[in-house]
């Protein structure tokens, strides 16, 4: 997978609210480990939240209820 795609699809698993499948492609793009992995999803949460804000399918409060990391 390119740097682009690998990067297309970690924003739509984020975007999606596919928060393990996200971690699952950035760890596999960056051969990171998991606690690295949360960080870059994080910050790049954080990105799209500010470039695409009308692309996440919910509100920031309702974005990591039920994920336990």
């Amino acid at each position: 997978m390119t740097d682009g795609a690998a990067i297309d699809v970690a924003d739509d698993r984020i975007l999606a609210k596919q928060i393990i499948r996200g971690l699952m492609v950035i760890r596999e793009h960056l051969g990171c480990s998991l606690h690295e992995a949360l960080e870059v999803f994080a910050a790049r949460y954080e990105v799209l939240r500010v470039e695409r804000p009308d692309d996440f399918v919910c509100s920031r409060d309702e974005y990591g209820v039920g994920f336990y990391s």
